[in-house]
């Protein structure tokens, strides 16, 4: 297991030292998932395409993700009734 100890600037960032870099193959421009769990923050490299990270991300229960076929199906109603006055 790799183990680094950071500072966190007062822009808020860290560097990220070069063996944890290497020990989890991250590159520039490479996108991190950032997750706090426990009091722990986890840090979570995104490979692959937005589809691979479905999982990772948790939707409040609040927020209900939209339903793009009622969105479509009421977008096509509503053209058809001001079509027809």
């Amino acid at each position: 297991m790799a183990v680094a100890t950071l500072t966190l600037t007062s822009r808020g960032q860290i560097t990220i030292p070069k063996k944890i870099r290497k020990a989890l193959n991250l590159e520039t421009n490479d996108k991190i998932t950032v997750m706090v769990k426990d009091n722990m923050v986890i840090l979570k490299p995104i490979k692959g395409n937005i589809l691979d990270i479905g999982a990772s991300i948790k939707i409040p229960d609040s927020e209900k993700p939209i339903n793009f076929k009622k969105v479509r199906e009421q977008v096509i109603d509503d053209i058809s009734r001001s079509a027809k006055k």
